[in-house]
């Protein structure tokens, strides 16, 4: 191919898909996409969409499909060159000028994939030999069988420094070539020498091997575990070739982009292992940076397939760390629509261990709730830090400021500024509302609970006297068990529409619970109100799994209310009037007891 990736990436996206291919079919606006007849096969309703966001047109009754070069191939029997040429032209595109040097190097790039094919092919068979046993141990002790490791096309590099030299040669691959392709370095003692040319040693050996594709899926780079102790590092890439940069290139691309492009978003691990974990788990639009921080080039290409990845870190103080770097590297890329996401896995977990506790499931639920970047920077600007003073308060303005200004898409950072300074307010300037006014008394028809409630008599009243002589027991089992029945329900408005813990934190907070349970999810929710966190149904839930609260889930479980807020407010009131019918009844019971104890009254002397 004359045409590198990046320049044949330029062309399409300056490519206008849908007016190159509506010069010959009749397009028309379905949502988001463009519609019409297909112009390969008879059709009367429209199965053909074009979309630009995805620069890609395909039918879905004869499958014919592709991008902006394809589509002059097959309409105008242009061959790969010209079609290129073309739209160069037309994209105002500059393309280089080849020249037999050019030539010559792009033959000496497809021999390379070949010999970095037989590589990899090499180290798949190595794995299943004698001497593969410790790597499959290894592999086995992470879960992967050998379909896994097939599937994933996993290799071993055997100990020594010469075995795949060995192996090359005796394919007539020179030495020159072999150092090319990153599998050789230059040994440092002679003794290293194979063959009759320079000294040279394996650059990966005694490691468990997992190649690394291209966007054609072609093999051009390994990464690589040691698989001793004390190894350092522990993980190795193949250094810079022509064939490979890990800046520029993701692990598991390939495979992804096609899973990602239909699931709506790609998923963004921190490694081999936890790629593969969750590809197993059913989540194939999984990828991974290649031992680096994410760059540049990599961002890019993951907003090319999808327009907000989510990062899936661990937990850890590393996984915060990534995810930060991830975050500010965005800001001055952010365009309208496009931006990242963040989900990050309890502390110790990882994706494969996470799922084997947890299921498929879980993982999707933690997916769904990830973070938008918004709420993540303002996360790491204010978790577990003191704002007590108006001098830290003054520091994190400053420092939102800062974030702000690295964003270089004006109406993004200025939405950016006003959420930053509606956060800032709510959470410092908002003066303490005042006291809501006690609800007004329910007396629906044939009351909710056991008798309709009326307002509570004064102590010492007839109407006081004459309630007293009601049993504990009918308190306990009327007034206490409407109560427990309230508390459930305000529970199960809580799971199902935890939002409200941000409109009512303060009757939340001040509200007198009986039910353990349902005091421990007041606690969690008011806290992640307090640290700004996003109090989305999902995102929630999976709090509550991670902090060992799933039974709480279950508990509380119930259909969301049409208007939550309404009804917690009519809870909140009716619990504040039973607690009061509670407290009142124990008193006269109590008052009742000390009269019936006095002197004169049948029980004295």
């Amino acid at each position: 191919m004359r045409y590198g990736e990046g320049l044949l990436e330029e062309i399409r996206r300056r490519t206008d898909l849908v007016a190159l291919v509506g010069r010959r079919v009749k397009l028309v606006r379905k949502g988001r996409e463009m519609w019409g007849c297909c112009p390969f096969h008879q059709e009367k309703s429209p199965s053909f969409k074009v979309s630009n966001e995805r620069r890609l047109y395909k039918c879905f009754g004869c499958g014919k499909g592709g991008d902006a070069f394809k589509w002059l191939i097959e309409t105008e029997g242009l061959s790969f060159p010209e079609s290129v040429e073309k739209l160069a032209a037309e994209a105002g595109v500059e393309l280089p000028k080849w020249s037999p040097e050019d030539e010559a190097r792009e033959q000496k790039k497809k021999s390379l994939y070949d010999i970095v094919e037989l590589a990899a092919k090499f180290y798949e068979t190595q794995l299943f030999e004698a001497g593969g046993r410790e790597a499959r141990e290894y592999l086995k002790g992470r879960g992967l069988d050998g379909a896994a490791a097939k599937q994933f096309r996993l290799g071993y590099a055997p100990g020594g420094n010469g075995a795949l030299i060995k192996h090359l040669t005796e394919h007539n691959i020179t030495q020159d070539d072999i150092i090319a392709a990153g599998l050789a370095r230059p040994a440092e003692l002679p003794s290293d020498s194979v063959g009759n040319g320079r000294p040279m040693r394996d650059f990966f050996y005694n490691r468990v091997m997992f190649p690394i594709t291209d966007g054609r899926s072609r093999v051009v780079a390994f990464g690589a575990r040691a698989l001793e102790a004390d190894a350092k590092p522990k993980y190795i890439n193949t250094g810079e070739t022509s064939l490979f940069s890990k800046g520029s290139q993701l692990y598991n691309f390939a495979t992804a982009r096609a899973a990602a492009i239909k699931a709506g978003t790609i998923i963004v691990a921190e490694g081999y292992m936890d790629v593969i974990a969750l590809v197993r788990a059913g989540f194939a639009h999984a990828v991974a940076p290649l031992g680096t921080a994410l760059t540049e080039d990599q961002l890019h290409l993951l907003w090319r397939t999808a327009p907000e990845p989510i990062f899936a870190f661990d937990g850890d103080a590393a996984g915060l760390k990534a995810a930060h770097r991830a975050a500010h590297l965005a800001l001055p890329h952010l365009k309208a629509g496009y931006s990242l996401r963040f989900a990050f896995l309890p502390a110790g977990e990882d994706p494969d261990s996470y799922i084997a506790a947890n299921g498929a499931g879980a993982m999707t639920v933690l997916l769904e709730a990830a973070l938008p970047l918004s709420q993540l920077l303002w996360r790491t600007e204010t978790e577990g830090k003191d704002f007590s003073t108006p001098e830290r308060r003054a520091g994190l303005e400053h420092a939102l400021r800062e974030i702000v200004e690295r964003i270089s898409d004006g109406k993004i950072a200025d939405y950016y500024r006003r959420g930053f300074d509606e956060l800032v307010f709510n959470s410092f300037k908002r003066r303490a509302p005042a006291k809501a006014a006690r609800a007004p008394q329910r007396h629906a028809p044939g009351g909710r609970f056991r008798g309709d409630f009326k307002p509570r008599p004064l102590p010492g009243t007839p109407e006081a006297v004459s309630a007293s002589v009601q049993s504990s027991a009918l308190v306990r089992s009327g007034q206490a068990g409407a109560r427990h029945a309230k508390e459930m329900e305000l529970g199960r408005l809580l799971v199902e529409s935890p939002e409200i813990a941000l409109a009512e934190a303060e009757s939340l907070a001040n509200l007198d619970l009986s039910d353990p349970s349902l005091d421990r999810l007041r606690h969690e929710l008011l806290n992640l109100a307090a640290s700004g966190s996003s109090l989305e149904k999902a995102g929630v839930q999976a709090h509550f799994t991670r902090k060992g609260m799933a039974d709480l889930l279950v508990r509380f479980a119930g259909s969301p209310a049409l208007d939550p807020q309404a009804s917690f407010q009519r809870a909140v009131a009716d619990l504040r009037e039973l607690a009061g019918h509670q407290t009142d009844a124990r008193r006269l019971l109590e008052r009742r007891k000390a009269l019936s104890e006095r002197p004169g009254d049948g029980h004295g002397t």
